[in-house]
């Protein structure tokens, strides 16, 4: 079935079941292959992008869910002024390690930022909670989540 969606804001038709996950959808159909496999349970938040304003698990949200909506992936999330912000932080903290979990976590971050642009530790917390980073860069990501806020110098 054709489905209409919004990706990086750009209009595109989908041709997929509607059961099919968001992620095979952006990474085989449509060639983004930022968007990482983790768990494939929602899980780990490799796969995270940002469906309407919110951070979503990708592995588990089936393409019909996002129809007619607005997706932000990695590939377009500088194009928003709190992802610019967000990607500036972890390249001045220079937060990777392997970076294989860093999409989501920017992801992640991006969809905090922009629903609460000056979080608390507990804010910061709750809203990164569930990506998981194997390397336990945990310190810097809270650090550039912070600068990126406003909050801390580099």
């Amino acid at each position: 079935m054709a489905i209409p969606i919004t990706v990086n804001r750009k209009k595109r038709m989908v041709e997929a079941e509607g059961d099919k996950p968001l992620l095979w959808v952006l990474r085989e159909d449509l060639d983004m292959p930022g968007t990482k496999f983790g768990c494939g349970a929602g899980l780990c938040g490799a796969c995270t992008v940002i469906l309407d304003g919110v951070a979503v698990r990708s592995c588990q949200t089936p393409i019909a869910d996002a129809a007619g909506k607005q997706i932000t992936t990695i590939e377009g999330v500088s194009a928003l002024p709190v992802g610019k912000k967000v990607v500036e932080a972890w390249l001045d903290i220079d937060v990777p390690q392997c970076g294989y979990c860093q999409a989501g976590q920017i992801m992640s971050a991006t969809a905090l930022l922009t629903q609460t642009p000056k979080p608390s530790a507990d804010d910061i917390l709750g809203g990164m909670n569930g990506n998981i980073c194997r390397c336990a860069t945990y310190v810097r990501i809270e650090k550039a989540i912070r600068k990126a806020a406003g909050l801390e110098q580099a």
